[in-house]
Formats: C-alpha cells, structure tokens, sequence
C-alpha cells in the first residue's frame, strides 16, 4: 500500500490560483461528460482501456476535489475579509459543481463499460444475435 503524500497547504494569497485550478477542471470535466454521454447510444466505440482511464483520471480528480474542500476550510478558520469570504463561497460552490460533474462521469463511465467493444466481442454470436435483434445493449438498454 503506498503511502499518502503530504498536501502542501496553500495560504490565502494563493486562491486565485486554487480558484483557477477548480474553475479549469469544472469546465474539462463537463466538457467530457458531455463527450462521454454522445457515446451513450453507442458504447461500442469505447474500449475497457478508454474506460480505465476515465476512471483513473477522475477518481484522482475526485481525491483532489476533497483537497480543494479543505483547502477553502483552512482558509474560512484564518477569519478572512468579506470579500475574500465571498470568493470562498463561490469556490466552494464551483468546487461542488465539480464533485457532482466528477461523479455524474464516473457513473456513466460505468455504465458505458457494459457495451464496449471488448464487451461486444466477448459475447458469444447467439448472445449478440439476440441483443441485435431485440435492439438492446448488455445492459438491457434499448
């Protein structure tokens, strides 16, 4: 088991560049999400590996999202001005935007999983042949 890497806990003058950081992932993440989900109706244009990565890079995303989470906490204890609390409050807002965007691709990597090619080629031809006439996925998706 590897051991965890110490956070290197950023002070207050480096929120714009811990704002910037969730600002860009929010908009990539719903950018792939949005990528992901034109491949909803044809899951067999992905392969496991495409998959895998998917997963790996957001779940890592998601370790980070809970880093940004008690970065802005450390900071709201240091008793900061109003104004700086406002941009806590919108950071933490775009930082939950981000949670949910990073679950809503992990749920749908998972789900896009059940027809990959790999999964289609897996399937023996009688399996394939009632699925294609039926017209669902392995899911049971139509």
């Amino acid at each position: 088991m590897a051991k965890a890497v110490p956070v290197n806990w950023q002070p207050i003058s480096q929120m714009p560049l811990i704002a910037s950081m969730i600002a860009t992932s929010l908009a990539d993440t719903q950018e792939h999400l949005g990528t992901l989900a034109e491949a909803t109706n044809r899951p067999h244009v992905l392969d496991d590996d495409a998959i895998d990565r998917v997963e790996q890079v957001h779940a890592e995303q998601m370790e980070f999202v809970d880093i940004y989470g008690q970065q802005i906490g450390r900071w709201r204890a240091e008793q900061p001005s109003p104004a700086r609390i406002r941009e806590l409050d919108r950071m933490d807002a775009q930082n939950q935007q981000l949670r949910d965007a990073t679950k809503a691709v992990l749920d749908l990597a998972r789900e896009l999983r059940k027809g990959t090619i790999d999964r289609v080629l897996g399937m023996s031809d009688l399996e394939l042949g009632l699925h294609t006439l039926l017209g669902t996925t392995r899911s049971g998706r139509r």
